[in-house]
C-alpha cells in the first residue's frame, strides 16, 4: 500500500532527526561560533542533493542575520572560487565525506586560510578530517525502497542546518525589528512589520509644549494633518494630546475655553505604544479603544513618533 511505504519514509526520517540530538557536542557549539565570527559570507557548498540543501540553508542563514551564499563545488574549480575570499567561512555537506568535487576544494581552501565546517554522514571521510570543525548527521538508513536515494540524509542535513542558523540568530541577538528590515515583501514581512516602520517620525510629528495657545496647537494639527498634536514638557517626554474630538468639546464650552492654553484642552494620559512592537498590535489597541491615532514613545516617555490608522490602511497590512 502507498501509506505503508509514506508511513515508513515518515518514520525513518523523523528518526533521522531526532537521532541528531545526542551529537549536539561541543563541535556544533564551536561552529556556531566560528561562525558568528565569520568577517565575510558563509559559503555553502554541496554536490547533488546536498547542494539544493545546502542552498536551502544558505537563504536560511541569509534571512536570519547572516550573509550567505550557495556555490556549485563544480563550478568552484572553474573559477567560482574566486567568490571565497579570506574572512569567508565555508560550509561544506558530503554524506559520503568523500565527494571528489569537494575534495578537490580543500588545497584552495586551505591557502586562503578559510575556516571549513563539514557536515558530513562519516566521522572518519577525507572531508571530515581536513575541517576544522565536523559535524556528524550520519543516518542508519535511506528512506528510499532501494535504500540509495538520498531521503533520510538530506533531511538530517537540512535539519542540522536549521538548527545551526536559529542558534545563530539568537547568538547574534537577531530580532523581531532585524526580521522586519530584512523581510519586507509578502505575508510573511507584512506580518512582522513594525510600529517604528510605519510611524510618522521626525519633523513630521505634530508636538507643542505645555503652556501653549491653544489657537497655535490648532496651527500645528492643521499643518501635520493627522488631526491631533502631542503635548510635551520641556524634557520632551509625553503629558497628553490635543485631539479634533479635544477641541469640539472645547469649543461645547464656550468662546472662551479657545483663548487658553493647551493644557486646559487636551487628554492626559493618552494611550501609547513603543516603536519595536508589531503593527497589528497597534491596530488591535485602536480598534479596542476606539482611536486612529497612537503616540510612540520610548522607556522615558518621550515622543518618538505618531502612529495613525491611515498608515497602517495605506501599506495594505490588514
Amino acid at each position: 500500500m502507498p501509506r505503508d511505504i509514506a508511513r515508513k519514509v515518515l518514520e525513518l526520517e523523523a528518526r533521522a532527526i531526532l537521532d541528531l540530538i545526542p551529537r549536539l557536542t561541543d563541535g556544533f557549539d564551536r561552529a556556531v561560533e566560528v561562525l558568528h565570527g565569520c568577517k565575510g559570507r558563509v559559503i555553502v557548498t554541496g554536490m547533488g542533493k546536498s547542494g539544493l540543501i545546502g542552498a536551502k540553508i544558505a537563504a536560511t542563514f541569509s534571512s536570519t542575520g547572516t550573509p550567505s551564499i550557495s556555490m556549485h563545488p563544480a563550478d568552484a574549480v572553474h573559477g567560482d572560487i574566486g567568490m571565497v575570499v579570506t574572512g569567508d567561512v565555508v560550509l561544506a555537506l558530503s554524506s559520503s565525506g568523500e565527494t571528489e568535487e569537494l575534495l578537490r576544494l580543500l588545497e584552495i581552501l586551505k591557502r586562503l586560510d578559510v575556516a571549513l565546517i563539514a557536515m558530513t554522514g562519516h566521522r572518519d571521510s577525507t572531508l571530515a578530517r581536513h575541517a576544522l570543525i565536523s559535524l556528524d548527521v550520519g543516518i542508519a538508513e535511506e528512506a528510499s525502497p532501494l535504500g540509495l536515494v538520498p531521503t533520510a540524509s538530506t533531511t538530517a542535513a537540512l535539519a542540522m542546518g536549521d538548527a545551526l542558523a536559529m542558534a545563530l540568530a539568537e547568538r547574534r541577538g537577531f530580532t523581531l525589528d532585524d526580521f522586519a528590515r530584512i523581510h519586507p515583501g509578502g505575508r510573511l514581512g507584512r506580518r512582522v512589520t513594525t510600529v517604528g516602520h510605519l510611524m510618522h517620525a521626525g519633523a513630521d510629528i505634530p508636538s507643542v509644549t505645555t503652556g501653549t495657545p491653544l489657537l497655535d496647537a490648532i496651527r500645528i494639527m492643521t499643518d501635520r494633518r493627522l488631526g491631533m498634536t502631542c503635548v510635551t514638557d520641556a524634557r520632551g517626554a509625553l503629558v497628553g494630546v490635543l485631539t479634533d474630538g479635544d477641541l469640539r468639546r472645547a469649543m461645547m464650552r464656550g468662546p472662551a475655553s479657545l483663548t487658553g492654553a493647551v493644557d486646559e484642552a487636551m487628554t492626559r494620559s493618552p494611550v501609547t505604544i513603543q516603536r519595536q512592537e508589531l503593527a497589528a498590535k497597534a491596530l488591535g489597541v485602536m480598534e479596542e479603544r476606539r482611536i486612529t491615532v497612537l503616540v510612540v514613545i520610548d522607556d522615558a516617555k518621550r515622543v518618538e513618533g505618531v502612529l495613525h490608522l491611515h498608515d497602517l490602511w495605506r501599506t495594505q497590512l490588514f
